[in-house]
């Protein structure tokens, strides 16, 4: 028969010191990050590896999307869980703290040196994408000069419209101005998931008959099946985006539970009470 032990009020005060090392903190999200940077960068040579440019060869697209999601969370899981048993093994040790308020404190080490990470990620990877956007802000005067002879994301489509058996017969100079036409109507018209409107509809399929001898029947059925592949293609990439956007939430709250549950582990071995139950 074991006797509980009674705390009388009062009795347990409790140290002046804080309750959060810091210092552990920093050292567990710092670590946590770099093991992130370098299972990312060895998961891009192992992605790059199993890809393939040829059909029939390297994975196909389901499985290296579900693949990367899995390894998303194995980066969680790992970095995560170092950085969290880093902070919580070189924490400070508490004297006089009770049992319950040592876990709690534990656990929230291993928690705050995972959101501590995730910030700095984030900061860490924001940088280069604002020094690329203040970039192209800068040069955006002369872009403009020369937008028209650049490549965009609707001139593969605007080259399925005008593709031609014969040679064409028009000047390069008319030739280049419709095809910037129609690059800023089909750009503005399917922004935000929009859709080409009657008119701009009739328009592009005279343009096409005109351009590439077509009857206009044929013309008008061009024209369809490109916009039913734009429409494809975006549908595409919106499912792609939101299945990354899963992957990634799934990885970060894997990622904060064993942060929190290895600094736990971490402080328990750094009092020696890892695995002993504690009878109040």
């Amino acid at each position: 028969m074991i006797d509980a032990v009674v705390i009388q009020p009062g009795t347990d005060t409790e140290p002046s010191v804080s309750g959060v090392s810091w210092a552990a903190v920093t050292a567990g999200a710092v670590v946590s990050c770099a093991l992130t940077v370098v299972l990312l960068a060895f998961g891009t040579g192992l992605g790059l590896s199993v890809v393939s440019p040829w059909a029939g060869a390297g994975v196909s697209a389901t499985t290296f999307k579900i693949g990367t999601g899995l390894y998303l969370i194995v980066i969680a899981m790992l970095s995560s869980s170092i950085g969290g048993y880093i902070a919580g093994r070189l924490r400070s040790r508490w004297i006089g703290v009770r049992s319950d308020e040592v876990y709690f404190r534990d656990t929230a080490h291993g928690f705050i040196a995972w959101a501590f990470a995730t910030v700095l990620g984030v900061v860490l990877l924001a940088s280069p994408a604002t020094s690329l956007i203040g970039g192209a802000a800068s040069g955006a005067t002369r872009a403009a000069a020369s937008a028209a002879s650049q490549a965009g994301p609707m001139d593969g489509y605007v080259d399925t419209l005008f593709r031609t058996e014969a040679p064409a017969t028009q000047n390069a100079g008319s030739a280049q101005d419709s095809r910037a036409e129609m690059l800023r109507l089909f750009s503005s018209s399917f922004r935000n998931g929009g859709d080409l409107k009657p008119a701009d509809r009739d328009y592009v399929s005279k343009m096409v008959a005109a351009r590439t001898g077509l009857s206009q029947a044929d013309a008008d059925k061009r024209v369809n099946d490109v916009i039913t592949q734009i429409k494809a293609d975006t549908d595409a990439a919106r499912k792609a985006s939101a299945q990354l956007a899963f992957w990634l939430t799934a990885s970060l709250l894997l990622g904060a539970f064993c942060a929190s549950l290895a600094a736990t582990e971490g402080g328990g071995l750094r009092d020696g009470t890892w695995g002993r139950k504690a009878i109040r």
